[in-house]
Formats: structure tokens, sequence, C-alpha cells
């Protein structure tokens, strides 16, 4: 008991600092999207271009998600308690596939939309052309979605968390979302009418971008949600380190999965049968050590057996020589 309760303490100690980072990077890209939905939306009815107001209403979308972000982000920082003994970093992982979950439901709108207004230039309708402040405040609302993708990118992989790296394909997403949205602007503003359907083809080209960004996020976090093993290349990495670590005979059962952050490994070792329980204890510590340097937060349970040659094997069991 008391050793969970250390390595409990240890984990929460390495998370503070992290978690500061994701706070502020998420209250950044929230109070940001606040601001950009809110141009938008006055530009969109000032200057007289739907598009841009479809922006700014499709950006509300992105104040929820921060909302949605910010508060997985808290939870998870709670770290290790009496409640959730490998710490609550499935909030990350769960706010990953909800963002996921929302690029799909945006990109499936935009999809619907693009296909409507292209039907309506077939049937020659024609749409009121942008005012000047309309491309200004869509170039303004691209760079910013830009920058906020490669801080939070960033901000996501020094942490590693999940909820921030799919939080920056989000911001990535709506830069480009706005991108499609200048084209048909500018079309409208100086190539004449009939190039204003380039808005809504290019609504539908990022849609499908939307999708796949959606898919190669939602998918991993999915697989950890149900419990899904680390990948081959670091069980592998996991098998060495058992196979080298001095006084370990055998070794099975190796189940693995993630928890947010932390990796979690449960084995079964086996020395010999005459070794004390302080020698048996260092080689488990040892093991711990070896994983935290090679694979980062690691939460290892290692159960340890007595070794009595081939002949008490068990299924899967790998043997040292």
């Amino acid at each position: 008991m008391n050793a969970m309760v250390s390595t409990g303490q240890h984990i929460n100690e390495q998370e503070t600092g992290h978690k500061r980072k994701e706070k502020r990077c998420t209250l950044v890209g929230m109070t940001s999207d606040i601001c950009l939905s809110a141009l938008k939306i006055v530009t969109g009815f000032v200057g007289h271009s739907s598009a841009i107001l479809a922006d700014g209403i499709h950006s509300i979308g992105d104040t929820v998600t921060d909302v949605l972000v910010y508060a997985m982000v808290r939870l998870s920082g709670k770290g290790v308690d009496e409640r959730y003994r490998y710490g609550r970093g499935k909030y990350e992982t769960l706010a990953a596939f909800l963002i996921s979950i929302i690029l799909v439901i945006v990109a499936l709108g935009l999809m619907t939309e693009g296909i409507s207004d292209v039907w309506a230039a077939i049937q020659g309708e024609t749409l009121e052309r942008p005012h000047n402040i309309a491309l200004i405040v869509g170039i303004i609302a691209v760079i910013v979605k830009e920058s906020l993708y490669h801080y939070t990118r960033l901000t996501g992989n020094k942490t590693g968390s999940k909820a921030l790296q799919a939080y920056a394909w989000h911001h990535r997403t709506d830069a480009l979302s706005t991108a499609a949205t200048l084209l048909g602007v500018a079309g409208a503003m100086f190539l004449g009418e009939k190039w204003r359907v380039l808005d809504p083809l290019a609504a539908i080209g990022v849609s499908v971008l939307i999708l796949f960004l959606a898919y190669r996020m939602g998918r991993p976090a999915a697989e950890e949600l149900l419990e899904a093993s680390l990948p081959p290349e670091e069980q592998e990495r996991i098998s060495a380190i058992v196979t080298h670590t001095p006084g370990v005979q055998a070794f099975h059962n190796l189940r693995t999965r993630r928890n947010g952050n932390l990796r979690v490994v449960d084995m079964h070792i086996k020395v010999d049968s005459d070794m004390s329980v302080s020698d048996s204890h260092e080689i488990t510590r040892n093991i711990e050590r070896q994983l935290s340097e090679e694979l980062g937060e690691v939460m290892a349970n290692i159960h340890v057996e007595p070794y009595h040659g081939n002949n008490n094997c068990e299924k899967h069991e790998h043997h040292i020589s």
C-alpha cells in the first residue's frame, strides 16, 4: 500500500508542470476563439458576407470545444487518489474522442451546405458581393488560427497530452475552413459572379479533409478507451528490458495499455526459487526504473513467481537463457 501511494505521489509531482502548461494553452485558445467568433459574426452582418457569417457560427462550435477540453484537462490534472488509482488520464482521451466526433459533425455540416450552394449556383442563383472587411477579417482569422495550431501542437508534444494534440488539429482544420471561405470571398469580390461557386466547392474539399483528420484522431482515442495494447514496437522494448534484467529467468502474462500520458504495464516474472524477497523486490524496482527511462511515465504492476525450469512453464512464457 505504501509503495502504491509513493508511486502516486511521484506521478502527481511529475504531472504538475505539464498540467499548468495545458491549462494555459487551452485558455489562450478559448479566449482567441471567443474573440474570433464575435468578430466573424459581426463582420458577416456588416460586410454582407454569408460565408464569413457561417464561419463565425462555426467558430462558436470551437468555443464549445474549448470549454470541453479545458474541463477535461482540469479533471485529468487531479492525478492519483483513492478513487482513481491509475489517475485521470482517460479524461484527456475522452476529450480527444469527443473532439473527433465534433469534427465529423462540422465536416458533414460544411459538406451539406457546400452541396446546397453549388446546386443553387447551377440553378442560376448568385451571391451578393462581400465588402472588403470580410476579406481582411478572414485573413486575420487564418493567421490567428494557424498560430494557435503551432502553439498548441508544440505544447501537446511537450506534455504528451492527447487532448491538446487533437485540439491543435482542430485549430488547423478551422484555419483551413476559413481559408476555403476566403477563396469564395475573394472570387466573389474580384473574379465575377460565376466564380462565386469557388466558396462551396472549397468547403466540400475541406470537409473531406476534416473527416480524414477526425478519423486519424478518433481511432487511437477509441482504441485507448477500449483498453487496446501499446503498439508492438513498445511491447518489444518492454520485453527487451525484462529479458536483459539480471535475475529474471522467465516472464509471461504481459499486458499493456495507456491511461492518458501514463503507460500501464502488467506482467509476471519468474526468479530463482531460493531468492530472498528483498532481492526479488529489487529486481522489480530495476525493471520499473528502466521502463520509465525508456518509455516515460509508467505504472508497472509486476508479480513475482518462483522459477523451477521449463517443467512449470506458462502459456506464452518467455524463457531467458
